[in-house]
């Protein structure tokens, strides 16, 4: 404990330092390192992560068990995908599913939404002794970002709870956008301080800061030193007008919805178009159905449903549905049992559905399946490590390859996860 005190105390120095003689708000997550090099199997560039908190229900979505009792009433709908029914709670997406492959076996043992939210995006289980870098801060490390000056991962309406950059530098960690419809907030000289001023301050912070980076051992001191360099850069670019989405015309805010990830989502296709690598995208809805099933899929599913198509469908209409891999994860299922007491769904890792789409995955494609109700796998089990081996490999990253930790334990993009190789055309 004691040791654990005293990197904190560190850590607070670092950032209290820093923050004080920069003279502007540090934008962290800007930070990308030079690309390690992609596989020629590549078929993605980029790739937008759905998340949908609290535990989706596979059964009332993308894994349905028509005429069964645990359906509660919902029915099964055709797709676009010859063979292929989702609920009816998903009738655009359905219109879609020519794009997606469902992966319905999927398969965790972590029933605790911390617990499955942390494996969902680092591939480990959660422990108190280390920190593990999430997903695109492992992706933007080893390939960095195509714009040079856009940071190279984004979370959109994230959790605070997300495991950020890890034990990677400060600098991987993303970009939080808490408003997508805001633009990039604090990404501006206050009024009182003019450009001369702002040019004396940063040459100040370097020569202050660069002996004390030189002097210190603390990686997160020259991690905020790059956030600043990098910051300051953005702050004049043209670039900074990616974020606004109010650019957009009518028509296409409106396919996307007015909610916070409709907003997100046309955020999300905006920094794809700009180059950039990773981006998050977390739904402002809790899933975590425990009480009334019905009633709560009746409200959530409409702006799930209406983004999430027109998503696909723009990005697809502008040729960018192949370099860009879509994905949808949450941290588990939903039992197939719907309950007497609350007419709700509990926690249900043993089976759930997360799916891709893009990016050089198959098309209206079902790997995997669960058995005749949906508690149980029943062929072709897939682990989050196993999913998110496939996003690493679908950007021609080495899953094999290994980066130390500061204590120098080793460990490789998606742990023990193999890539579904399988899910690519």
């Amino acid at each position: 404990m004691k040791s654990t005190l005293t990197d904190l105390s560190r850590r607070a120095f670092v950032e209290r330092f820093v923050k004080t003689f920069l003279g502007v708000s540090l934008l962290p997550g800007l930070g990308r390192l030079r690309a390690a090099g992609s596989s020629p199997r590549a078929r993605a560039k980029s790739v937008i992560f759905l998340y949908l908190r609290g535990g989706l229900s596979h059964i009332d979505t993308f894994d349905p068990k028509p005429g069964r009792p645990e359906m509660g009433g919902v029915r099964a709908i055709g797709t676009s995908a010859d063979g292929v029914q989702v609920s009816e709670w998903f009738p655009r997406l359905a219109r879609q599913m020519h794009h997606i492959s469902l992966v319905r076996s999927m398969t965790s043992t972590q029933g605790i939404h911390e617990l499955g939210a942390y494996t969902a995006h680092t591939s480990h289980f959660l422990t108190p002794t280390i920190r593990h870098p999430a997903l695109g801060s492992w992706i933007v490390k080893l390939l960095g970002s195509e714009n040079r000056l856009l940071p190279g991962n984004v979370l959109i309406n994230g959790s605070p709870q997300h495991p950020g950059s890890g034990y990677f530098p400060a600098h991987l960690a993303p970009l939080p956008i808490v408003d997508p419809g805001a633009g990039l907030q604090n990404a501006a000289l206050p009024r009182t301080v003019s450009e001369a001023d702002f040019a004396r301050r940063t040459a100040l912070a370097r020569a202050i800061g660069s002996h004390f980076v030189q002097q210190t051992p603390h990686r997160d001191a020259s991690a905020y030193l790059k956030i600043q360099q990098e910051a300051a850069a953005l702050m004049k670019s043209e670039d900074l007008k990616v974020f606004d989405i109010s650019r957009e015309d009518e028509r296409t805010q409106a396919a996307y919805g007015p909610h916070t990830f409709g907003k997100g989502c046309l955020l999300a296709r905006r920094l794809v178009e700009a180059g950039v690598r990773f981006i998050e995208v977390e739904d402002d809805q809790n899933w975590d159905t425990h009480n009334d099933q019905l009633r709560a899929m009746r409200i959530m599913t409409p702006s799930a449903d209406q983004t999430m198509a027109a998503l696909l469908d723009d990005l697809h209409q502008r040729g960018l549905l192949a370099s860009t891999l879509v994905v949808m994860a949450t941290e588990f299922g939903r039992t197939p049992q719907i309950s007497t007491v609350t007419a709700g769904r509990g926690h249900h890792p043993g089976v759930f559905t997360w799916w891709a789409a893009g990016g050089g995955v198959k098309g209206g494609y079902v790997h995997g399946q669960s058995d005749a109700i949906g508690e149980h796998v029943a062929a072709d089990p897939v682990t989050m490590p196993d999913f998110n081996a496939t996003v690493a490999m679908a950007l021609g990253m080495d899953v094999d390859h290994i980066e130390h930790s500061p204590s120098g334990r080793p460990f490789t993009v998606a742990d023990k996860g193999r890539p579904v190789t399988a899910l690519f055309a």
